[in-house]
């Protein structure tokens, strides 16, 4: 029999679920940060990242039914406390955005790359092209009002070089001499603090207006992990003479009315937890220096160990919806008769 090229491969129905709940989750969180922004600039930037949630999130369901393909439960009106106190600065919100945006290019790329048929390949593409745009549009807002934090300043090379000495690979004695940086490694090192920066806060807000005491235990864990690799990172470029990128007035309110539903904040954390593992496996790989490497290899484990412990929290209280998968053969075959 010929084989149905049609039909959606594992990879596509994938691609396409982590979607639909990765957006719907953008959606409802922006629905509420819409309702108080005051600089016009800056919610022209965030309607546009809900403007492109609420799209794709649009699509998908059609494309769910076309194909009859169970649509996801996912994340909706129900998640949001409408009445909820202001809990963002205009300058989070944006920054927020500008980092979503980044995140949403990997995953899209990702997703890209895993898919055979023409319509979801054109999806991804498209999702991709917006979501450059996005980042775009919000980095400009940024920088024009003085606040998007910029990657440290370096020389610009005059020659080309080689590698000379295998010391240049640095060896893990705490008491040998490491040459500087190269930009590459600087360039992680910044990244990695901006991102644990942006979800040190996420945590801070979650964990002051969730109502579930775990819940908060959990957030205030995520904040101290965030901080605590900050600092690590801040001396690292410290000890090359680097200055650390500072931060924006990316300020979380005193509000502690429940604004978001427990079940999107922990979804919101493993998005993060998940792409910061991401970012650091990157990093290792692309750093010269085997005490960056190691260094990257053991947060990595906390981040994995955080993971862990919110993804028992969601089960436990029934919040974590599960992906498509196969069918269990050995109770198909052992079913009752």
């Amino acid at each position: 029999m010929a084989e149905d090229y049609n039909k959606l491969t594992s990879t596509e129905i994938a691609s396409l679920w982590t979607t639909y709940m990765n957006e719907s989750m953008v959606k409802t969180m922006l629905t509420h940060m819409l309702i108080d922004i005051e600089d016009n600039e800056i919610k022209a930037g965030v309607q546009q990242s809900y403007d492109l949630a609420n799209s794709n999130v649009d699509f998908l369901t059609q494309f769910f039914r076309k194909h009859k393909f169970a649509k996801p439960v996912g994340f909706t009106n129900e998640d949001l406390y409408s009445n909820a106190q202001k809990l963002y600065s205009d300058t989070f919100m944006l920054i927020y955005v500008n980092h979503m945006s980044k995140v949403a290019m990997l995953g899209y790329s990702g997703c890209l790359a895993m898919c055979v048929r023409e319509d979801t390949r054109h999806f991804f593409m498209e999702c991709l092209q917006k979501a450059a745009d996005l980042y775009n549009s919000t980095l400009e807002i940024a920088d024009k009002k003085g606040f998007y934090v910029k990657a440290p300043y370096i020389e610009v090379p005059e020659d080309s070089d080689y590698v000379e000495t295998k010391k240049y690979l640095s060896e893990l004695n705490p008491f040998s001499e490491k040459r500087p940086l190269n930009s590459i490694e600087i360039s992680h090192l910044y990244m990695n603090i901006q991102t644990n920066s942006i979800g040190s806060k996420l945590c801070l807000s979650f964990g002051q207006t969730s109502q579930n005491k775990e819940v908060q235990e959990y957030m205030m864990r995520g904040n101290e992990i965030s901080k605590k690799h900050v600092k690590i990172f801040t001396k690292t470029l410290a000890e090359s003479d680097v200055l650390a990128p500072g931060s924006p007035d990316v300020c979380v309110s005193d509000s502690t009315s429940q604004t978001y539903s427990d079940k999107l904040m922990m979804f919101q954390m493993s998005l993060l937890s998940a792409a910061g593992s991401g970012n650091y496996a990157t990093a290792a790989v692309a750093s010269q220096r085997a005490d960056l490497a190691v260094n990257y290899e053991r947060l990595s484990i906390e981040i994995a160990d955080f993971a862990k412990t919110g993804a028992d929290i969601m089960i436990n209280n029934n919040w974590l919806e599960q992906p498509p998968g196969l069918k269990d053969r050995k109770k198909l075959v052992n079913k009752d008769i």
